[in-house]
């Protein structure tokens, strides 16, 4: 696959986040490690392996890279490991890691996914789908701290002048939730600007974008139905374009002015040598020409249906030609 970023420009904007200059280094001996890449070529601080990652008793094999930033002191260091997979989730669903080891895990994913070999890349979800599930977290951790900052205001048993300062604090963790998540708004820009006619399974990108957008519509009351008979279907295109556009069309069909809690529903199926999508929902038909610029890209169609009568919603119609699949495509990997 292509490279959408290179590993200069995420050291770049993980740098922006931080504040500091992040570098990547490699593991080059039993105690020693050079840098690679850096987003500052002015400040190259010597890594320091046995004060940094073998007194936490972890393994650091030879080849193994990392992405470090100075931490808060000259002995702190903040470090992240290369790797082509999301690491493990938070005991019990908690997130304790700070901001800057949060940028730094970003980073060593996307340089992870930028040089995995194309057997890994194939069995990896793309960046674009990557930057949107992280994006998630970030989105409940900022409602979250609105509303404590809302009540932080109202606590008039807190001295003023301590009060004033305490939302000080919180503000800039705001501002600092807001940097990281525009970071990762630039990553899906890039993957989506670069993005390239690739062979992929398209009903995994259907399944791996409704299961992060039901999470978001529970929170709002509304149920998201999937069904489908198809196991797997293989287009040619670009799979992140696919992933936008059933976002779009859900968060469409999810109409938040609706007096009732509603239900978003979607229906995959192979017809013949066409692949339909169906998305029926209370929401109203909108940006019907950016869907349909995203379904001619894999010569497909959209058909808009606004029901009749009051509160009929809407039902929206992708029909997605399906090429010639090779042996063993209808099985599940």
């Amino acid at each position: 696959m292509e490279e959408i970023l290179d590993a200069g420009e995420v050291l770049r904007q993980a740098s922006a986040v931080i504040g500091q200059p992040v570098t990547l280094w490699e593991v080059t001996g039993a105690h020693e490690a050079v840098p690679r890449a850096t987003s500052d070529q002015s400040r190259t601080p010597r890594l320091d392996l046995e004060a940094t990652l073998r007194r936490w008793n972890i393994p650091v094999p030879i080849g193994s890279r990392w992405v470090a930033a100075p931490g808060a002191t000259s002995d702190a260091w903040v470090i992240a490991p290369v790797r082509s997979r999301p690491p493990a989730p938070p005991p019990q669903g908690r997130e304790r890691r700070s901001k800057e080891r949060l940028a730094l895990e970003l980073a060593g994913l996307a340089l992870g996914l930028i040089d995995a070999p194309a057997s890994h890349q194939t069995a990896a979800l793309p960046p674009g789908i990557l930057a949107h599930e992280a994006s998630n977290p970030l989105t409940a951790a900022r409602t979250g701290l609105e509303l404590a900052m809302e009540s932080v205001g109202r606590w008039v048993d807190l001295a003023a002048d301590r009060r004033l300062a305490l939302l000080d604090d919180l503000g800039q963790v705001l501002e600092d939730l807001d940097r990281t998540s525009e970071f990762l708004r630039v990553m899906r820009d890039r993957a989506r600007a670069g993005g390239r006619a690739e062979r992929f399974d398209a009903v995994r990108v259907v399944r791996s974008c409704l299961t992060l957008e039901r999470r978001l519509l529970r929170d709002r009351g509304i149920d998201l139905d999937f069904t489908t008979a198809v196991e797997a279907t293989y287009l040619k295109g670009d799979p992140n374009a696919l992933f936008d556009l059933l976002v779009n069309l859900v968060r469409n069909a999810a109409d938040p002015t609706a007096q009732t809690p509603t239900r978003v529903r979607v229906q995959l199926d192979q017809r013949g040598s066409d692949l339909e999508l169906i998305v029926r929902g209370s929401g109203t038909a909108a940006s019907i020409a950016k869907l349909r610029g995203v379904a001619e890209g894999f010569s497909g169609t959209v058909k808009v249906d606004s029901g009749e009568g009051h509160g009929a919603g809407t039902t929206f119609t992708i029909v997605l030609p399906v090429p010639p699949q090779r042996e063993g495509d209808s099985r599940r990997p």
